[in-house]
């Protein structure tokens, strides 16, 4: 049973719209999934709440205070959505779970020295040879100085790149509605699944 878990430090650079779409991404292949939220926000939760009884169903995971519940019996995929400042025992307790950690990333100065450090972190943790860690970039367009001070980063990192993704309204309305990109007609989100493609293929491996 894979256990994604998608973290950064840094607030506001879109954990909770790539937790919910690697969920819906897991859903629409048919396994049967559960979405933690250990952010006070609980923004994954609510989107939980949100998501309309037709669509591929996704279960809540039990998350209590600095303490993960195992998923029960059934369970086949789980992602955890995290909290900005993530540390302590509840930092250990998520690394001690996870099978693959996603680390999304925008491309503002601000969130690259920030994620710095803990990508340095997850490099000294003790379970590091045995997890998987990629980098997704997020809100982020090609054009700007800011996009290729993003690959500079990360290309300094050594480690994988999964998609850079753009700045779109489309996950702002899918949140909104409980859904994800693999809820709609393919053709209506066509460029932004291309951009998960690469994704994708890492989350399966």
């Amino acid at each position: 049973m894979p256990v994604v878990v998608v973290a950064n430090p840094k607030g506001g650079v879109g954990k909770s719209t790539i937790a919910t779409n690697i969920a819906g991404y897991y859903a629409s292949r048919g396994h049967q999934v559960m979405l933690g939220d250990a952010d006070r926000q609980q923004s994954s939760l609510l989107w939980l709440r949100l998501r309309p009884p037709e669509a591929r169903p996704i279960s809540s995971w039990e998350v209590h205070k600095d303490k993960l519940a195992r998923p029960p019996k059934g369970t086949t995929h789980v992602v955890l959505d995290t909290a900005a400042g993530l540390h302590g025992r509840m930092f250990q307790e998520a690394l001690k779970l996870a099978d693959k950690v996603v680390v999304p990333l925008s491309p503002s100065i601000f969130d690259i020295y920030a994620t710095r450090n803990f990508v340095d972190q997850l490099a000294q943790h003790g379970k590091a040879s045995r997890m998987q860690v990629g980098i997704i970039g997020t809100r982020v367009d090609s054009r700007t100085i800011a996009a290729e001070k993003l690959q500079e980063f990360v290309g300094g990192l050594g480690l994988p790149v999964l998609g850079l993704l753009r700045p779109t309204q489309n996950y702002v309305h899918l949140a909104a509605r409980g859904l994800t990109l693999w809820d709609l007609a393919p053709g209506k989100v066509e460029r932004d699944l291309e951009q998960w493609e690469g994704i994708c293929h890492w989350l399966d491996a």
